[in-house]
């Protein structure tokens, strides 16, 4: 009997002993597992972009009869509630940049940035030669409106300061609007509105937007504008490329395009 207690007594301890190996080397694996989940997670965004709020729609605003001659630039423009100069309704909602003069034309000369323009006729210089212009409608913030009516996209070929051919744009296009310059103050600097103008290209079927916003990507498969938040005090950079729905660049005038922008503190803030 003496035997079998310690036969008993002797499997018990080997038992416990095992367990608590297996303990072991179960809280060995553990933290190993961990830090393998934790170095598969995707890094955090440094930059937040969220979908523009809506705004005044100006459907019937409309711009027409394109003109350049003696190096001056003219339009028709019309709508029964859109008036260049005027100040969009919901511009202090918004809470980004506005410009104090108001309603006005963005036009884009090639890879340019935009020439902000109050009235419908103006002075702009072209060069003898190809070039692609888009001039649209813009409410006081700077936000494009995105109609067929409301904008005007040529490839003209201009001689001794006049368009002497004219022709529409047929092929994918992408323009870019916003961020420009330089923004001063929390008011301008915490939300800066992206802005970009499409020809030809529907996003989200085949088309998308890729954003490298100081080397962080965004794919936007949306034709709207976007408040940037998280934008450092300083230089910044965007680049923006039309891309097939697998990523790829399209082969297309003036893509990509990229922009420089400085944010800056007010001393008075």
């Amino acid at each position: 009997m003496t035997k079998n207690l310690f036969l008993c007594f002797f499997a018990l301890t080997l038992m416990m002993c095992g367990a608590d190996t297996a303990a072991d080397k179960s809280s060995d694996t553990m933290p190993k597992k961990n830090m393998t989940e934790q170095k598969d997670r995707p890094t955090p965004n440094k930059y937040n972009l969220s979908p523009f709020t809506p705004s005044p729609e100006f459907m019937d605003a409309n711009i027409s009869n394109m003109k350049y001659e003696g190096k001056k630039f003219s339009f028709d423009v019309k709508g029964k509630d859109y008036k260049l100069g005027d100040q969009t309704p919901d511009a202090e909602k918004k809470m980004c940049a506005n410009s104090g003069k108001g309603q006005h034309i963005h036009m884009i000369i090639d890879n340019a940035p935009y020439l902000a323009k109050y009235t419908s006729s103006f002075e702009a210089d072209m060069s003898d030669g190809e070039h692609y212009t888009l001039a649209f409608l813009s409410r006081s913030y700077h936000e494009s409106i995105k109609t067929d009516q409301a904008n005007i996209t040529k490839k003209v070929e201009v001689k001794g300061g006049k368009i002497v051919k004219s022709e529409d744009v047929a092929e994918p296009m992408l323009f870019y609007s916003r961020p420009k310059g330089t923004y001063v103050g929390m008011r301008d600097t915490k939300k800066v509105m992206l802005d970009f103008y499409l020809k030809n290209a529907n996003l989200g079927t085949n088309y998308k937007v890729k954003a490298d916003i100081n080397g962080e990507t965004h794919m936007l498969d949306k034709w709207q504008p976007y408040y940037i938040e998280g934008l450092p005090m300083g230089d910044n950079e965007i680049t923006l490329t039309l891309v097939d729905k697998k990523g790829n660049k399209i082969d297309t005038p003036l893509n990509p395009v990229t922009r420089k922008f400085v944010l800056k503190a007010d001393p008075a803030e």
